[in-house]
């Protein structure tokens, strides 16, 4: 009996020798995951980063479009924002911080680290340079002085508490950047049909290189023209924008929808308004945008009388809201309008520019061409003043079909608007910019920047009675309350030289 157990216990181990060795053969191979990647196609990060700028919330309406008084609601709450000139602490105002640090600002700087020094991917590299370049402006734009030089290296180098960098030195740093790697894109080097923003195509990502250089450029017309002047120069030696096929950007489907589209058209429908400055300006020049981009419910008393009997996008029947009000107060103006209710003004047309699918655009041909005009008309550059503004008119009327079949205008329309509205001697800057501020429509960013650069159009400071900024405008937005926990010191250093964090502080550009 003894030797029948040792037998079997010797069995035993040999089996279990046998099926350790054998796992301990295939150990490598069993445990190696063929399935997950363990690295990302870089193109495929810097879309990502591409697609993440555009906030999913409600910053546009409650902030940039309220402040340039095109889009705003007189309901208070979370979205009160630029209508009451005050912050809505824990909403919105801190949305372009939150979303392009956590994700599109990680992204691009990865992408530009590990492409930096691969000779293959030295257009992705100088593409993510260019990329780079337009996040920091939006994000330096809204807030003045920023995480910059350290910002996105948390992971990569381990700088958890990132220095915030003078605009200054951000916007010098940008212009170089945007001046170097336009010059650098080379047709002869390689690139990939993945790039979601040109497919590849490396003329494209030059022209919108030295566009976007062109803008930078523009911002700094009151601060620095000598600096401004020169990457000008630079941008129009270096080639722009030729036609809207080299617009950049976002385009969206049933799939992958535009946000602002969904949130106008669904949980916001009853929520946001025109304003009566923007209508009566469309109104008042036969603007042949008007339809386009309006819509009006005529005599609905709620959300629910929202019915297609009684939708219009009909020109002669569009009233915009009047600023300074809020949702009761707002009852004072109905019979003074014309209007049943609140419900009864005119809306952002969801069936044109605020689709689902309708694209979103960062830079455009149509604004290159306005900064270009304006460019020429401050002696900068060589060319006509008059030719190149009609020809950016043209640019965004044109433009206005890739919002499909509803949003054409004809070509006889768009001649005669064009020969209705020539630039006239004396009020070159003010044409310009105030149809910089019609062409930008629904660009939020943009819009409120260009409107701080240019002071233009020339807009009354909103009146509502509690305004955290009385008698002017919002120039800047606060930092965010956690940026004061976590990041104190760098938050008190950029306050004591820039001035106090307030909406009334501007940013460095933004002189008197």
């Amino acid at each position: 009996m003894k030797n029948i157990k040792n037998f079997i216990v010797m069995i035993v181990v040999i089996l279990i020798t046998g099926l350790i060795s054998s796992c301990e053969k295939d150990f490598d191979e069993m445990n190696t995951n063929k399935v997950d990647p363990t690295a990302l196609n870089p193109y495929l990060v810097m879309n990502r980063s591409i697609i993440g700028t555009w906030p999913d919330t409600q910053l546009w309406p409650v902030y940039h479009y309220a402040i340039v008084q095109q889009i705003f609601t007189p309901t208070g709450s979370s979205v009160q924002g630029a209508n009451y000139n005050q912050i809505s602490y824990g909403f919105n105002y801190d949305v372009i911080w939150n979303q392009y640090y956590t994700n599109p600002i990680k992204q691009i700087v990865d992408v530009y680290t590990k492409t930096k020094d691969v000779p293959t991917r030295q257009n992705l590299f100088n593409a993510s340079r260019i990329w780079k370049a337009y996040v920091f402006m939006v994000i330096t734009d809204t807030y003045g002085d920023i995480p910059y030089f350290e910002a996105g290296k948390g992971y990569l180098e381990k700088v958890v508490f990132p220095k915030y960098d003078k605009q200054e030195d951000i916007y010098k740093d940008i212009l170089k950047e945007l001046d170097e790697a336009s010059a650098a894109l080379s047709s002869s080097q390689f690139t990939s049909k993945e790039d979601i923003m040109y497919a590849g195509d490396i003329a494209k990502w030059k022209r919108f290189g030295y566009s976007l250089m062109l803008r930078a450029a523009m911002r700094l017309t009151k601060i620095d023209p000598v600096l401004a002047r020169t990457y000008v120069t630079k941008a129009v030696a270096g080639g722009l924008m030729q036609s809207n096929a080299d617009n950049a950007v976002l385009k969206h489907s049933s799939l992958y929808i535009n946000f602002n589209g969904y949130m106008f058209s669904g949980r916001e429908y009853a929520t946001f308004y025109m304003t009566r400055n923007f209508i009566n300006h469309l109104k008042t020049t036969n603007d042949p945008r008007l339809p386009v981009y309006a819509m009006r419910y005529v005599g609905a008393l709620s959300g629910a009388q929202f019915t297609k009997d009684r939708l219009t996008s009909d020109p002669a029947k569009m009233i915009g809201m009047p600023l300074g009000y809020n949702d009761v107060t707002i009852a004072s103006q109905y019979t003074i309008d014309g209007v049943v209710s609140r419900f009864d003004y005119s809306l952002a047309n969801i069936n044109t520019v605020l689709q689902a699918s309708s694209p979103e655009y960062y830079v455009t041909y149509g604004q290159t061409q306005l900064l270009l005009a304006e460019a020429v008309f401050r002696g900068w550059v060589p060319g006509n003043a008059s030719a190149i503004f009609a020809n950016a008119i043209t640019a965004n009327l044109k433009q206005l079909a890739d919002y499909g079949s509803a949003a054409v205008v004809d070509q006889a329309k768009i001649d005669a608007y064009v020969t209705a509205n020539p630039l006239t001697a004396g009020k070159e800057l003010a044409q310009i910019n105030t149809e910089y501020w019609v062409a930008s429509f629904l660009n939020g960013p943009e819009l409120w920047a260009n409107f701080r650069r240019s002071d233009l159009p020339a807009l009354a400071p909103n009146p509502y009675p509690s305004s955290e900024t009385p008698g002017d405008f919002i120039h800047r937005l606060p930092y965010l309350t956690n940026e004061y926990v976590v990041n104190g010191a760098n938050v008190a250093e950029a306050n004591a030289r820039q001035g106090a964090d307030v909406m009334l502080t501007r940013v460095w550009w933004d002189k008197k």
